[in-house]
């Protein structure tokens, strides 16, 4: 993290012109500094909750092409922990979960006006309910401006492994793995050099079943009825389940989560339960590490039951752990891995080379970035290297060009050799991969400053069938979305505004 800037330790000898004046909070008071109020909220299948954060940005210089940075971020408050409220087995209680977070705002004194910006995050078991879209559009509705992402599995993976920590680790303890396991599914990730390579989900979690003080049956999922009828039980809704049972059942779920830890050949059930997957990465590994509510039980046994298998499932996880031969590092985060990433956001302030086929075009809001990392082994990209590698950062993110319905932004990230033909085979690769996407103009950011060249060429020489927006000069990566400005005609710039998960770094 950057130094405090009320030390002024990070501005050096311009300190004194920076903070000619300083607001109550002891930031400066001008048009290169903003402060902004954010919220993230977490919808789980086992739990919910939120929390609210205060970012401050400082814009390095005035000119066009000058970012926001993140200069100082602070948690203003934690919600509680909340057992995601079912008013049956398919439907979160609406009612419930929009009163939990209406008092989680009068408790933190925030108005839903005063937040500026902010994240739904749907997530495992919770996504699949049927009024799971509704749920993030009211809280949308009542919380104030958010961008609403429905975290699929390979995403979640991402977050979880973000969140604690075990990304930022990689880059001075090498290759590690880490394991977030929620209340409906586990996500793995390989984590090397500061990010995340590869990512696997099955579906074993601490509330695949669960139950009332009496250990009646309250919730049973189908991998939950999977997973007990491989252990000789039928268990449904209303049954008295017993402690063996639970054991059992629990023992086993370490048993299917430990056969994708050790990236072996899968039984028939675990190939079952696997959702993305299984991992390819053969590789020797450094450490492993846990977030998500069950990974509060590996980490610490003494925590509660909430009446499911999750303390059970903590403690098989634990006395399997040797049989890695893997340290066990520790996590900044646990439960709150994903969404303390949804609430601290930055914002980048950037571009002044474009291309825009129709000025009507713009402004264009909250599209998910589809980042696409360019090879660096060579000068000249082939088209079908860029096309095949747009199709996999799409799938990367759960989705596809022919079938989403969420405005996207393409980002293709890497050199560029600025050559007739490298920027040709480039056009191609984008034509070619982005085809089966309509409905929404083609939206592209280049870390290349060849925006103009990439736009020209698929309009007037491929003559796509599109609408293009061509940006670059700014930083976008993974679960970040941008917002295009209207164009500033003085300059022939796009003020663009990048929202990015930020985490411990």
């Amino acid at each position: 993290m950057h130094d405090d800037p009320r030390g002024h330790g990070h501005f050096g000898e311009d300190a004194e012109a920076v903070f000619d004046q300083l607001g109550e909070d002891g930031f400066p008071v001008n048009p290169d500094w903003l402060r902004l109020t954010s919220v993230g909220i977490d919808i789980g299948s086992s739990t919910s909750h939120l929390m609210f954060s205060k970012l401050v940005m400082w814009r390095r210089s005035t000119g066009v092409a000058s970012r926001f940075e993140v200069i100082y971020r602070e948690v203003l408050y934690r919600s509680p922990i909340l057992l995601t409220p079912y008013s049956d087995p398919d439907t979160i209680d609406t009612a419930k979960l929009a009163a939990f977070v209406k008092q989680a705002y009068d408790e933190a004194g925030i108005a839903p006006d005063a937040v500026d910006t902010g994240a739904v995050i749907c997530t495992g078991e919770a996504v699949r309910k049927h009024n799971a879209a509704a749920i993030i559009r009211m809280l949308a509705d009542q919380g104030g401006h958010f961008v609403c992402a429905t975290a699929g599995p390979n995403l979640e993976a991402i977050l979880g492994a973000h969140g604690s920590g075990a990304v930022v680790r990689s880059r001075r303890n090498g290759p590690g793995m880490n394991v977030d396991v929620g209340g409906g599914t586990a996500k793995l990730a390989i984590v090397t050099d500061g990010a995340v390579r590869e990512t696997m989900a099955i579906n074993v979690g601490a509330r695949l079943i669960a139950w009332d003080e009496a250990s009646r049956v309250i919730r049973i999922e189908e991998a939950g009825r999977a997973v007990a009828a491989a252990c000789g039980y039928d268990i449904a809704v209303g049954h008295v389940i017993g402690d063996a049972q639970k054991a059992a059942i629990a023992e086993k779920l370490g048993d299917l989560l430990f056969e994708a830890l050790r990236r072996r050949e899968l039984s028939p059930l675990a190939k079952d339960l696997v959702i993305v997957g299984p991992l390819q990465h053969a590789g020797a590994l450094t450490e492993i590490s846990f977030s998500g509510g069950v990974g509060e039980y590996v980490y610490d046994e003494g925590k509660p039951d909430y009446g499911d298998l999750g303390k059970l499932f903590g403690a098989a996880i634990r006395r399997r752990l040797p049989s890695l031969d893997l340290p066990l590092a520790g996590s900044v985060e646990c439960i709150r891995a994903t969404v303390i990433g949804a609430s601290q956001y930055t914002v980048q302030v950037s571009s002044s080379t474009v291309f825009v086929s129709r000025n009507d075009l713009l402004p264009r809001l909250d599209l998910q970035v589809i980042p696409m990392r360019l090879p660096a082994d060579t000068e000249i990209h082939t088209a079908e290297r860029v096309s095949a590698g747009i199709v996999e950062a799409f799938a990367r993110v759960d989705l596809t060009p022919a079938t989403t319905e969420r405005p996207v932004a393409v980002a293709l990230l890497g050199p560029i050799f600025p050559s007739y033909a490298s920027i040709r085979a480039l056009a191609e690769g984008i034509a070619q991969a982005l085809a089966p996407l309509s409905g929404q103009p083609w939206s592209l950011i280049l870390s290349a400053d060849v925006a103009g060249l990439v736009g020209n060429m698929l309009t007037r020489e491929l003559k796509v069938p599109h609408d293009v927006i061509v940006v670059d000069g700014i930083e976008v990566g993974d679960f970040n979305f941008v917002d295009l400005g209207q164009m500033l005609q003085a300059v022939e710039a796009i003020p663009v505004v990048v929202k990015s998960l930020v985490f411990e770094g």
